[in-house]
């Protein structure tokens, strides 16, 4: 059977990270029928950033035996400020040279040839998973996405909640008041503690001060330029005293930081997502439980914590809802 006829015209969606892009195309019934991963590129600003994401989904489409051009339409995540209506993403700070508002839903409409729509990265991850994945038996939930930075999506009373466009920053609650300096300029804040890209600065400091690790050794043997979430993993799983610091503090800044957003919201669920919430899995999150136990202010009915069962294809996927 084709595709098109597989639960209806094929869609695409993107997931734009920090290190990797991420593009899937579906069906009508949100079945993968093709995939592709590439680096998200360190240099070009947006256009170059745009033109990798067209590849990405070019790679996704041959891999389902589609042109592009086909598709009904294309769904990106991206990170920083996004005007949906608009079509722009600025001030994504993960990536390069991002600051001024960017017309990416036209861009890159006109290289892939299908209608683009753009929405808050971690917003479509957790709309994902709460309409395919681990939320689907819950009404409400906070997705806690944990990766080069730590982006947070809200779910109440069957709805998304994005307030006026900015809902769900949970990576930018403050954690310790005059703390170190976050990626996006301010101090205190969890991901200054517990993004990757603030973790990997952390440990290339320490390094260069003379603390030993694995962490560089097994990222040039595995050939990455960066800190990925499988180095980590990989460090961790090796006993690496630097790695478990700083996987430590990263942990014990999520158990503040998302313990106090649910003393706030009250949901029934978290669901940790992200580079490295899927890589370290299960026993992470709950260790992230744990951490966030002394600080529940209804400590003896917590939420449940989930690890997003979409894995790596899941902001992917929550972008191609996008499109319906």
């Amino acid at each position: 059977m084709s595709p098109s006829r597989r639960g209806g015209a094929p869609r695409g969606g993107i997931d734009l990270g920090g290190t990797k892009i991420q593009a899937v195309i579906v069906d009508g019934d949100n079945e993968v029928l093709g995939e592709a991963r590439h680096p998200t590129p360190t240099s070009g600003g947006p256009d170059g950033v745009c033109a990798e994401l067209a590849d990405t989904l070019a790679d996704a489409a041959a891999a389902a035996g589609i042109h592009p051009a086909k598709l009904s339409g294309v769904g990106v995540g991206s990170p920083g400020a996004i005007d949906a209506d608009a079509g722009t993403v600025a001030q994504a700070r993960n990536l390069p040279d991002w600051i001024d508002p960017f017309p990416l839903a036209d861009r890159l409409a006109d290289a892939v040839g299908a209608p683009v729509r753009v929405d808050n990265d971690v917003s479509v991850a957790t709309a994902a998973e709460f309409e395919l994945g681990v939320g689907r038996e819950y009404s409400s939930l906070l997705g806690v996405f944990w990766g080069t930075g730590v982006g947070g999506g809200i779910v109440l009373n069957d709805e998304p909640w994005v307030g006026r466009g900015a809902a769900g920053e949970i990576g930018h609650m403050v954690v310790k008041a005059n703390g170190r300096r976050c990626p996006c300029g301010r101090r205190g804040c969890m991901e200054a503690y517990a993004g990757r890209g603030a973790m990997e600065a952390r440990a290339r400091k320490l390094h260069k001060n003379g603390k030993k690790t694995e962490l560089f050794k097994i990222m040039k043997k595995r050939g990455r330029e960066r800190l990925t979430s499988g180095v980590w993993a990989r460090a961790l799983d090796q006993g690496d005293d630097l790695a478990r610091e700083i996987v430590a503090e990263a942990i014990e800044a999520l158990g503040n930081g998302v313990a106090s957003a649910v003393n706030l919201l009250d949901v029934e669920a978290v669901v940790i997502g992200g580079g490295l919430g899927i890589r370290l899995g299960e026993p992470y999150a709950r260790k992230i439980s744990n951490a966030m136990q002394p600080h529940l202010f209804v400590d003896d009915r917590p939420p449940a914590i989930e690890v997003a069962a979409l894995g790596d294809l899941g902001g992917a996927i929550g972008a191609a809802l996008l499109a319906r």
